[in-house]
């Protein structure tokens, strides 16, 4: 896979990780690089440390896959920075049309990641499981508190996992824990403390989790993808394009409070969404057919 390829696919998730509700998890999933993600991560261990203070920079680099993680970092990064502005507006003024976005881009790529498994009773069960813990999650209240601050690292904790788990929300669990305004008005204000505390839980939490997925990946592959498809579909109904106070609503419900559904231009948008994965994943058969013919 071509380094500007992994760039590409980072652009995708950093636009994916602003809109709420949308995991970046979620698009590198669905585009083929969740498990070389987590496997990096997860190689950010004492070895890698150990190299650095030996001085073998060279190999720690390559024991982390540093350049894959550069390139994709790099593409979230600028894509946060380029289209945050862009995407709030789309989601003040034409929230349809966004949602339908995305609705088409994640639903396109499911059956190419479906057909990539060996599909047993066991594995359709953890797909079953994966759909209702999903939607278990996404019909939970938030809470209201006053923080303290082991609080902070805490959230950082369980939002980093949510974050890297595909079809969970970080900034919907930091809702859902009471934190996401603390956080939020901790980053405006320049709290440091908070912010080193919360910064501090999302090492650790990501560090852990990402232990534990990479175990799960090499021990139990297909059945634990098969568990992460199942929480993608079931989370697909936050991004349903007709939403009211942020519930999916049926057409006839949306038609009611807004007189138009843009129905013509949400289809649009998602054929566009189609359009996007389909080449993504079309480009990266032919470097892929490329590299066997090199090797």
């Amino acid at each position: 896979m071509s380094y500007l390829m992994v760039w590409c696919k980072g652009l995708l998730m950093g636009a994916a990780d602003i809109v709420p509700g949308v995991s970046g998890g979620t698009l590198a999933l669905l585009l083929g690089i969740y498990e070389r993600l987590i496997k990096a991560i997860r190689s950010v261990d004492h070895h890698a440390v150990a190299m650095v203070v030996q001085g073998r920079f060279a190999a720690a680099w390559r024991h982390m896959d540093g350049t894959f993680l550069l390139c994709l970092f790099g593409g979230i990064l600028l894509s946060v920075f380029m289209l945050a502005n862009g995407v709030s507006w789309m989601l003040a003024h034409q929230p349809v049309l966004l949602w339908a976005l995305f609705f088409g881009l994640i639903l396109s790529a499911l059956p190419h990641l479906c057909l990539k498994l060996h599909w047993n009773r066991w594995r359709l069960a953890l797909l079953l499981t994966g759909v209702v813990l999903a939607l278990a999650i996404g019909r939970l209240q938030a809470v209201e508190l006053e923080p303290e601050l082991w609080m902070y690292f805490v959230a950082g904790a369980i939002a980093i996992c949510a974050m890297i788990l595909p079809g969970i929300s970080g900034s919907f669990i930091l809702l859902l824990l009471g934190m996401y305004a603390p956080v939020l008005l901790a980053v405006t204000e320049l709290q440091l403390v908070p912010l080193l505390l919360f910064a501090s839980g999302c090492a650790v939490g990501l560090l852990s989790f990402s232990r534990l997925l990479s175990c799960l990946l090499a021990r139990y592959h297909d059945a634990t993808l098969a568990l992460l498809i199942g929480v993608v579909i079931g989370a697909m109904y936050r991004v349903w394009p007709w939403q009211l106070a942020g519930e999916p609503v049926s057409l006839a419900s949306y038609a009611e409070h807004h007189g138009s559904l843009q129905l013509g231009w949400a289809l649009l948008m998602a054929f566009v969404g189609v359009l996007l994965m389909q080449s993504m994943l079309r480009l990266e058969r032919r470097q892929d057919s490329r590299d066997d013919v090199s090797n």
